[in-house]
């Protein structure tokens, strides 16, 4: 373990053992922003989970709704012409602990347009609907998926800013301490010595 520099005598003493209350309060707040933020990512996980378990039986249903319009229309079906323009998605961040990431997302799909021709059949009216929600699922699970990856990587971080303090600089400091303890002590003995062969020496004299 290298030692650290420090002055010599009673203040570096007590820069060490500032520093060393520093490092631990710090260590003991991030242990505990770490314990909420394991409990915000394991939540976020299960809704993750949730929502592709949504996103996943919205596709299901609407392929099945597709298939049905297909046996019924043929494939001159699927010759709609394709929406003027995207689906836009906004989407609402918030912060845990510090950390932003997505919240909710508001799926908006363009309407028809009014001379575009209606589905063949009531099949295909019903695989638009459930291919409309499997697209607004889709966006839930992508902003689920996101608020755990980010806050996944700062439990990670977290965890490796307690780790180095804990075992790293907290033992680093706290052997310097007690070397700058021992050293204090030992100067202080010396002290102590020659100041009684000072005072001998001076009553030898008398």
């Amino acid at each position: 373990m290298k030692d650290l520099r420090t002055p010599p005598g009673r203040a570096g003493r007590m820069r060490l053992r500032h520093s060393l209350d520093v490092a631990r309060r710090g260590a003991d707040l991030l242990d505990q922003k770490l314990r909420i933020l394991r409990v915000r990512h394991e939540a976020l996980l299960a809704a993750e989970e949730s929502a592709r378990d949504a996103w996943h039986e919205r596709l299901r249903e609407a392929e099945t709704w597709q298939r049905r319009g297909l046996l019924l229309a043929g494939e001159q079906g699927l010759e709609a012409p394709a929406p003027p323009h995207p689906a836009e998605i906004d989407v609402v961040r918030t912060s845990t602990m510090g950390v932003r990431h997505p919240e909710t997302a508001t799926c908006a799909l363009p309407p028809r347009e009014p001379d575009t021709p209606a589905p063949a059949n009531t099949a295909l009216v019903h695989a638009e609907a459930a291919y409309a929600e499997a697209v607004r699922a889709a966006a839930d699970h992508a902003v689920a998926h996101a608020a755990a990856r980010e806050i996944g990587a700062e439990v990670l971080r977290t965890r490796q800013r307690v780790r180095a303090l804990q075992r790293h600089w907290i033992p680093r400091l706290e052997h310097a301490l007690s070397r700058a303890d021992a050293a204090l002590e030992q100067s202080e003995h010396e002290d102590a010595v020659r100041r009684r062969w000072a005072a001998r020496a001076l009553g030898d004299r008398t």
